[in-house]
């Protein structure tokens, strides 16, 4: 019910009643603009757009905590969640209330960011994300993220390891980890999927004609909690990988040198906790699983002996398998289903530079057909 009505003191009074059953009074010198008011604020009550004004006084900080707390994410997501707010966001803008929060303010928040472009990208999601569900909760009317310019992401092609780098690498890291590398090579697994990797995964036992590795699982190392298996990245991830012959003697060479010993370990799918007892075909020379900062430190190493370029991940290897597959004629939808990516739009936004250049192939077809006709003139007489 809403109402307008001039009080005694010469104003007109408009009142109306939010969805909750409060009252909500403001005056105004005309009646046409109490009119209005009233009017925007019925229709946005009865297209269930309306906004209570006190919504919007909780702080970002307050309001991203409880939404960080709601969500569904992957341990690592978790983890990289928290430290973007905590770094980046908090500073800033955590300590202002949401309905004070414009694009202008959130335009500067990203100016000052001192990031690379493609980090500049990430941060400004995950806040995006959550002034998003600020919107859907009701506590303001429109996100300020939106229409904010962030700096342009130049993409770079990927560049595989040549198997001379491979193979430079390979023989500079400890010995325990060398067949790592082949099986990355190899099979471009993620580490986290290599590091996860259990003897029963590895289709070597029992011996099989044609072994294929099982993904169906990751190794997860946070900072303050234990290394625990989750599911893969994505569902995609989930796959078989065929072995080829020189990984499944690195990875035969490999468990003969160094046998893994069951262990218990954390298993983690969404809320679902148990243990299980494992045979992690990579460990650290005491037994435990393989954290991403004790391997780096061995990688990067192992990266300056070899003379390769500095910053080469071991990512990379991932790419040189999917060159390999490429040069050797397998298709789009193979490559995808190796790789583990969702659709092959991601495969070929990443690797479609390394495809046969179609140009090439345009020229050698119209070739074959004109050369051949032009030739029978020839030889026939042109009329």
């Amino acid at each position: 019910m809403a109402s307008i009505k001039r009080a005694a003191s010469g104003k007109w009074r408009a009142r109306f009643r939010d969805p909750s059953g409060r009252e909500h009074c403001r005056h105004f010198d005309r009646k046409t603009d109490a009119q209005r008011w009233v009017d925007e604020q019925t229709a946005a009550v009865v297209t269930g757009q309306y906004v209570d004004p006190r919504a919007g006084t909780e702080t970002l900080r307050d309001y991203a905590e409880r939404w960080r707390a709601a969500q569904v994410h992957r341990p690592s997501t978790v983890e990289k969640t928290e430290s973007i707010l905590r770094r980046h966001v908090y500073p800033v803008l955590g300590d202002k209330p949401l309905a004070s929060i414009y694009p202008t303010d959130i335009q500067q928040w990203v100016r000052g960011l001192d990031l690379s472009p493609r980090t500049v990208a990430v941060v400004h999601g995950v806040l995006a994300g959550i002034f998003r569900a600020a919107v859907r909760d009701r506590r303001i009317t429109a996100s300020p993220c939106d229409g904010v310019k962030l700096p342009r992401v130049q993409r770079d092609e990927v560049e595989p390891l040549d198997l001379d780098a491979v193979a430079a690498i390979r023989d500079a890291l400890p010995p325990r980890l060398r067949a790592l590398v082949t099986l990355g090579a190899a099979t471009g697994v993620r580490l986290g999927e290599a590091t996860g990797l259990t003897v029963d995964r590895t289709g070597l036992q029992p011996p099989s004609a044609r072994p294929e590795l099982r993904v169906d699982r990751t190794l997860n190392v946070l900072q303050r909690e234990a290394p625990h298996l989750g599911p893969p990245k994505t569902a995609a991830s989930r796959r078989s990988i065929p072995l080829p012959q020189v990984a499944v003697d690195a990875l035969a060479a490999h468990l003969a040198e160094y046998p893994p010993e069951p262990q218990p370990i954390l298993c983690r799918d969404g809320s679902r906790e148990w243990t299980e007892t494992v045979a992690l075909v990579f460990t650290t020379p005491t037994g435990a699983p393989i954290r991403r900062s004790w391997f780096s430190e061995r990688w990067r190493a192992a990266v300056r002996e070899a003379g390769a370029p500095e910053g080469t991940r071991f990512h990379q290897l991932r790419h040189t398998y999917a060159s390999m597959l490429i040069r050797f004629g397998e298709s789009v939808k193979t490559v995808q289903a190796r790789l583990g990516h969702a659709t092959a739009a991601e495969t070929l936004d990443t690797y479609s530079h390394l495809w046969p250049d179609s140009a090439d192939r345009t020229r050698a077809a119209v070739d074959s057909v004109l050369g051949v006709a032009d030739s029978v003139r020839t030889e026939g007489g042109a009329p």
